[in-house]
């Protein structure tokens, strides 16, 4: 179980630092004037901090050698 969550952490680890965030569509308002449909989208970017990819690579490898060292005992 602690392998999996590891790299799952080393691979969104990865991700953020490649990426450096995400971007998605919000719908914000919407209105029908008869056979005319009128939609508004807002995009937004969360921006994930250098540091934040670095911890997450960081603690994923660390749990990957707690793992290895707990095999060996």
């Amino acid at each position: 179980m602690k392998k999996a969550v590891a790299l799952a952490l080393i691979v969104l680890g990865v991700l953020a630092l490649v990426y450096r965030g995400f971007s998605y569509t919000r719908e914000r308002h919407e209105a029908h004037l008869g056979p005319l449909d009128l939609r508004v989208d807002e995009k937004k970017r969360i921006d994930v901090p250098v540091w934040a990819g670095v911890i997450a690579v960081g603690a994923g490898v660390v749990l990957l050698l707690a793992e290895a060292r707990t095999r060996k005992k």
